[in-house]
């Protein structure tokens, strides 16, 4: 049986690798600004430390969370995991483009295979749970991240919650938000079928916290949200 990471990655080929900075920016209105801001909500909880080691799961693409924070606090360090080829590819040529190479360990392979030393001081996991089949796939992958973080560091937490077919009215916006950009409602059909594919996302906000909870995190508060999209930060209990 193929893990839940071997799946993921399976996903995330060459060809949505190669569209993934353009399609990204139009399933998530607001891409950008939820990366920068979860890099203004790390520095805010971790004030005026003077360096920091951040764990970036899932930053394959477009690394763009890395770039975000690295632009405010010139003196963290990070380690960027995916379990894609392609997509941790993609976000190595980023990290070059914005002379980030030198402050950044790239990792092909899931967080599982990094030592659980409580090494880092934070982490953000953007746009991963939703990818991953059921709960226990979830917890797995958020103890996985607990087990690399010291006592009472944050951790940025974004994806999609709602289970998609419970709210019509944010699926129809979401087609409209790829028409808005020259879809045909062909292409939309297609657009959104790509996105749904394997999707579990928690089903609600409640769930998020459900989750967070069980596998050793504080309540979150919740910085940013679009559709379906929701972003919070948390901490490591203990």
């Amino acid at each position: 049986m193929k893990s839940s990471s071997t799946q993921t990655a399976e996903k995330f080929d060459t060809s949505r690798a190669n569209e993934y900075a353009q399609q990204s920016r139009i399933a998530l209105a607001g891409y950008d600004a939820c990366h920068d801001l979860a890099a203004c909500m790390l520095a805010a909880n971790l004030g005026n430390t003077p360096s920091a080691n951040v764990l970036a799961v899932g930053a394959g693409g477009t690394a763009r969370e890395i770039i975000a924070m690295a632009k405010l606090e010139p003196n963290w360090r990070f380690m960027a995991v995916d379990p894609s080829a392609p997509m941790l590819e993609a976000a190595t040529q980023q990290l070059q483009a914005n002379d980030l190479l030198d402050r950044t360990d790239v990792h092909l392979g899931p967080v599982e295979d990094l030592p659980a030393d409580e090494s880092f001081d934070a982490a953000t996991l953007i746009g991963v749970l939703h990818h991953l089949p059921g709960d226990d796939a979830k917890r797995e992958l958020l103890r996985s991240v607990r087990a690399r973080l010291k006592p009472g560091a944050p951790l940025i937490v974004a994806g999609n919650h709602y289970a998609y077919a419970s709210q019509p009215l944010l699926l129809a916006a979401w087609g409209q938000r790829w028409r808005q950009h020259g879809a045909s409602p062909d292409e939309v059909k297609i657009k959104l079928g790509k996105i749904l594919q394997g999707a579990d996302p928690p089903h609600s906000e409640a769930a998020v916290q459900t989750l967070l909870h069980d596998c050793g995190f504080t309540d979150a508060t919740r910085f940013f949200s679009s559709l379906f999209w929701g972003a919070w930060l948390t901490c490591k209990t203990g």
